[in-house]
């Protein structure tokens, strides 16, 4: 599992610790070893998960744009109050899902969350930007992307990695949520960054500023 996703399970099983949350689903799209990714969210504490299988000829072309409508239509059939994902994948980096799937629900967004706090029926998140930590409130229903930081996760043990074999994991495919598996984004080519060249050593700061000069740069 996705560390940041792995982040994100647990939030959710505290929430349920807390009473703040009555039933959590897990949901992953992709081939048939999805399922055991599932297990492990079902073992640690997750109530039930659903596989939406991806036939492999359209998981090569699995953009964050399906997925995003993929969560967003089931977070709507199972009429979920929060939808809580890592916030980044760690294979292409993307960071897109989140914030898709928010604007899609056209629900407020929660992203890089290192702590979430109930507070007067609102959700009070702390989350990380480039300079520092940035405090806000968002209304439920709500999506929030899990940081590093949010928690540390639990360990699934033996006896709960029993009982999540027998916790309801559900099959479905793309099109029983209405999404159209086509490619939106085409690669069209890709290219090494050029090569750098080798620096050059100077004696003291007159020399600097010649070669500066000679270069054209001053």
């Amino acid at each position: 599992m996705n560390p940041f996703d792995e982040i994100a399970v647990e939030e959710a099983v505290r929430m349920k610790e807390k009473k703040l949350a009555t039933e959590i689903v897990a949901i992953s799209c992709g081939p048939q070893q999805c399922q055991e990714t599932l297990r492990t969210a079902l073992a640690m504490g997750v109530d039930r998960a659903i596989h939406v299988l991806v036939d492999p000829k359209d998981y090569e072309g699995l953009q964050p744009i399906h997925v995003s409508k993929i969560i967003a239509n089931a977070a709507k059939e199972e009429k979920a109050d929060i939808v809580l994902l890592g916030k980044q994948a760690i294979d292409d980096d993307c960071n897109q899902t989140g914030q898709m799937t928010a604007a899609l629900l056209d629900w407020p967004q929660a992203t890089f969350a290192s702590k979430v706090e109930k507070t007067n029926g609102d959700l009070q998140v702390i989350r990380e930007i480039d300079g520092g930590l940035e405090t806000i409130k968002v209304k439920v229903p709500a999506v929030l992307t899990a940081d590093l930081r949010l928690n540390e996760p639990r360990y699934a043990t033996l006896p709960n990695i029993m009982k999540a074999k027998k916790k309801p994991l559900a099959s479905k495919k793309p099109s029983d949520y209405g999404v159209d598996m086509t490619p939106r984004q085409e690669i069209v080519s890709v290219e090494d960054p050029p090569v750098r060249q080798a620096g050059q050593k100077v004696e003291n700061v007159d020399d600097l500023v010649g070669k500066l000069k000679d270069a054209g740069l001053v």
